[in-house]
C-alpha cells in the first residue's frame, strides 16, 4: 500500500470520527474514490445515502429501530403470508367459513397472495441472474435471516414459494394446438432455473435470496412503482458493498441496511422506472434528452454526426441513466463509479456529464462508422478504464 493511499485511509478516518460528521469535506473525499479497507466505503455510502444521520451520537440507537422495523417488514409480508398458506392449506374446516383461493372478493387475502405472486416470479428471475459472472451471488450468507429458516416455523419461504408456483404453472402445458399435455412434475422442475445451481443446504441461503427478500418487501411497500426490471441491478451492488464490509457488526445487518439505502435512492431515482412520467421534466425522456443537449454543446460535429445516422438518445442512454451503469461495467468499476455519483451533490447530473463523456472518448470511432458499427459500439461500450471516464466528466464539469 502506499504511502499515499495510506494517507488518504487516513483522512477518511479523521473525517468520519468527528461527532459531527461534515457532509462537505466527506463529499469531497468520497468524489475521488472510497477505500475498502476497514469497511470504509459501507460506512460512507450509509452516510451518502442520507441512512445515517451526520450526528455519530445517534447511530446506535438509530441503527437499532431500524434493524427492528425490518424485522417487522419480514414478519408481516413473508412470514405470516407463510403461516396463513400453511394454515389455510392443512385446515379441513368447511373453506367457505374462512377466506379461500376462489374467493373474488379483491380485498382477499388469497387475491394478495396470487397477485403478489407474479412479482416475486418476477424477481426471483432477474436476482438468479445477478452478475452471472461472480460466484458471489450463489454462495451462502454467513449471515441467514434465522426469523425465516427457524426450524420450528411451518411456513412457506420465498423460496418454496416460487418452487410451487413454477410447477403448479409448468405441470400442465397448453401446446399449440389447444391439446393439454400434463407433464409429471419431477420433469417441470428440470424446466426451472433453480436447477442451474447447486442447492444449499438446509438453514442456509444464497445472497441472491437476500437481495430477492429485499426487492419483495421493497414492491410490496411500495404499491405505485412494485418492482420494475432492471432494480435487482441497483440493489445489487449496494448488498454487495455491505455483505462484504470487512467489519462484522455490520456486514451482519447487510440486509436492513440494504433494504434502507436502496429505499432511500429509489425515492432519488424512482421516476425513470415510472412508464408514465417518461415526458415529463422529472421523466427519463427529459434526461436522456439532456445528455444529447450536453454533447451538442460539448462535441457539436459528434452531436451532428449521430444526429445524421438517426442514433436516438433511447438506443443506448435509456440504460445507462435508469441503472446507473451498473451494466456496462464490471462490479468493482460500477462500485467506482457509484462512489462518485453518490458523493456528488446533484448527482443525477454528474451522471448526465459521465453519459456525455463516455460519448466523447469514443469519439473518433464514432466519427468513423457507419450506423451498425455505432450501435454496437453504443451497446456494448469499449473503454473499460473508469478512471478515465471520471476524469473526462470531471473536466466537461469544470468547464461548463
Amino acid at each position: 500500500m502506499s504511502t499515499a493511499y495510506r494517507n488518504r485511509i487516513q483522512e477518511f478516518k479523521v473525517s468520519l470520527s468527528e461527532e459531527n460528521i461534515n457532509l462537505k469535506t466527506l463529499r469531497e473525499l468520497c468524489f475521488n474514490g472510497i477505500p475498502f479497507e476497514g469497511g470504509i466505503r459501507a460506512l460512507c455510502w450509509k452516510i451518502l445515502l442520507n441512512y445515517l444521520p451526520l450526528d455519530q451520537t445517534l447511530w446506535e440507537s438509530f441503527l437499532k429501530k431500524q434493524r427492528e422495523v425490518y424485522s417487522q417488514f419480514l414478519k408481516e409480508m413473508i412470514i405470516q403470508p407463510g403461516i396463513a398458506k400453511a394454515n389455510l392449506g392443512l385446515s379441513r374446516e368447511d373453506v367457505t367459513m374462512e377466506d379461500h383461493p376462489l374467493n373474488p372478493n379483491p380485498d382477499s387475502r388469497w387475491n394478495t397472495y396470487f397477485k403478489d405472486n407474479e412479482i416475486l416470479l418476477q424477481i426471483d428471475k432477474d436476482v438468479r441472474r445477478l452478475y452471472p459472472d461472480m460466484a458471489f451471488f450463489q454462495r451462502p450468507t454467513e449471515y441467514p435471516c434465522q426469523l425465516i429458516l427457524d426450524p420450528q416455523n411451518d411456513y412457506e419461504t420465498l423460496r418454496r414459494r416460487v418452487e410451487q408456483t413454477t410447477l403448479k404453472a409448468q405441470t400442465v402445458n397448453r401446446n399449440r394446438s389447444g391439446v393439454t399435455n400434463v407433464s409429471s412434475p419431477g420433469k417441470s422442475l428440470n424446466l426451472y432455473p433453480s436447477n442451474e445451481y447447486e442447492v444449499l443446504p438446509s438453514g442456509s441461503e444464497a445472497h441472491w435470496e437476500v437481495v430477492e427478500r429485499i426487492l419483495f418487501i421493497y414492491a410490496k411497500l411500495n404499491p405505485g412503482i412494485a418492482y420494475v426490471q432492471g432494480m435487482n441491478e441497483i440493489v445489487g451492488p449496494i448488498y454487495y458493498t455491505f455483505a462484504t464490509d470487512p467489519n462484522s457488526q455490520w456486514k451482519e445487518h447487510a440486509e436492513a441496511d440494504t433494504f434502507f439505502c436502496f429505499t432511500n435512492l429509489m425515492s432519488e431515482n424512482r421516476d425513470n422506472f415510472i412508464k408514465s412520467l417518461d415526458d415529463s421534466q422529472c421523466g427519463i425522456t427529459y434526461k436522456m434528452e439532456s445528455v444529447y443537449s450536453m454533447l451538442k454543446d460539448k462535441d457539436l460535429e459528434l452531436y451532428l454526426k449521430l444526429e445524421e445516422q438517426n442514433i436516438k438518445p433511447q438506443y443506448f442512454t435509456f440504460r445507462w441513466l435508469t441503472l446507473l451503469l451498473s451494466q456496462e461495467f464490471l462490479l468493482p468499476d460500477v462500485i467506482r463509479i457509484w462512489d462518485t455519483l453518490f458523493s456528488d451533490q446533484d448527482r443525477f447530473h454528474f451522471l448526465i456529464l459521465v453519459c456525455c463523456a463516455m460519448l466523447i472518448l469514443i469519439r473518433d470511432n464514432l466519427l468513423a462508422g457507419d450506423f451498425t458499427v455505432n450501435m454496437r459500439l453504443l451497446q456494448d461500450y469499449p473503454i473499460s478504464d473508469v478512471h478515465t471516464i471520471l476524469t473526462r466528466a470531471k473536466e466537461l464539469q469544470d468547464n461548463s
